[in-house]
């Protein structure tokens, strides 16, 4: 298991990051735009269960192991479905990202963060446009992307599958040498690294999040995504003198 040492941490400094000509920042969504302690990701997990469990016909326990397996082997569940049994990735999605986000609010802090940050924006996850757009508009930050670029997007492959990446890179016009990306999980960071773009991991607690953490393609490294925007706004004050 990849263990996060305080010399890492150091060496690995947000507060390192050369911020001179970045055009763009590639954000992932669940747990990256908020963090896991929020707990918003364990309710898609709930509901892939219960899909699972419903028309697969199993009981729950088998239901979470298969889950869990698929997600391991082919990236997303989703993918180990729809190559295993077959399963019509829309009919799952639309089910599985359906989920309860009344207690979500406009997050102040999180949307200045945001905003602050020079350049575009751009969102790059393995769910889907309805349930970002959602996840977005909960926090009053939607108004900051330009593009959301999807597993259908990507053709079902999930990250980090390389072709997607570059597929990404063209529907988006982003320079990658001039792109910043921040993740959750470290091993998606590896193509964006070797595209160009400067890497931000976001520390995360799961051993299949923390893979690839201490390896040269993870820049840089933050606790959440709130702390990397804290340390963006010293980077931008200094360098203006302010």
């Amino acid at each position: 298991m990849t263990e996060i040492n305080d010399l890492m941490l150091k060496e690995k400094d947000p507060m390192k990051l050369n911020m001179s000509g970045i055009s763009a920042w590639v954000f992932d969504l669940d747990n990256t735009i908020y963090p896991a302690s929020q707990s918003l990701f364990p309710r898609v997990a709930n509901r892939m269960i219960d899909w699972i469990e419903q028309r697969l016909n199993l009981n729950r326990k088998l239901a979470e192991e298969l889950k869990n397996r698929l997600f391991l082997e082919y990236g997303t569940t989703m993918n180990g479905l729809s190559v295993e049994y077959s399963v019509d990735p829309e009919d799952f999605l639309s089910y599985v990202h359906d989920i309860d986000l009344s207690d979500i609010s406009y997050d102040e802090e999180l949307d200045k963060g945001i905003y602050a940050l020079p350049g575009k924006k751009f969102i790059y996850t393995n769910g889907t446009v309805m349930h970002a757009t959602r996840i977005l508009e909960a926090f009053g930050i939607a108004h900051h992307f330009e593009l959301i670029f999807d597993i259908f997007a990507s053709n079902h492959l999930p990250k980090p599958a390389m072709q997607p990446y570059q597929d990404f890179i063209v529907k988006s016009k982003i320079n990658p040498k001039q792109a910043v990306m921040i993740e959750d999980m470290a091993c998606n960071l590896e193509p964006a690294a070797l595209l160009g773009m400067q890497t931000i991991w976001l520390m995360a607690e799961h051993s299949w999040a923390k893979k690839g953490a201490a390896e040269p393609y993870v820049h840089f490294i933050a606790k959440d995504l709130k702390q990397f925007l804290s340390a963006a706004q010293q980077i931008i004050a200094s360098k203006s003198g302010m």
